[in-house]
């Protein structure tokens, strides 16, 4: 094996081992993060599952888009849309 080649392997060995290395560091993350989501709504401002309010049909299927509000036309006459 010539030293140039032998600097290649010698190069992508290393390349390797930071891959490798990252890839455990985001997976001890990712892991860390999911316990820490599991028992969030322990804390004392969230509600509890079963308890929050649930949105009957009425509320489910009823008109959110006003038109004619102060934040659709400001939104509208910013980015000239229409006329």
């Amino acid at each position: 094996m010539s030293r140039t080649e032998k600097n290649v392997a010698e190069r992508r060995g290393l390349l390797k081992a930071l891959g490798l290395g990252g890839a455990a560091a985001a997976a001890t993350t990712v892991a860390a993060s999911g316990v820490a989501e599991a028992a969030d709504w322990v804390r004392a401002d969230a509600v509890a599952p079963g308890i929050a309010r649930k949105e009957n049909e009425a509320e489910r299927v009823k008109a959110r888009y006003q038109a004619n509000s102060a934040e659709v036309q400001a939104f509208y006459r910013t980015n000239r849309y229409g006329s």
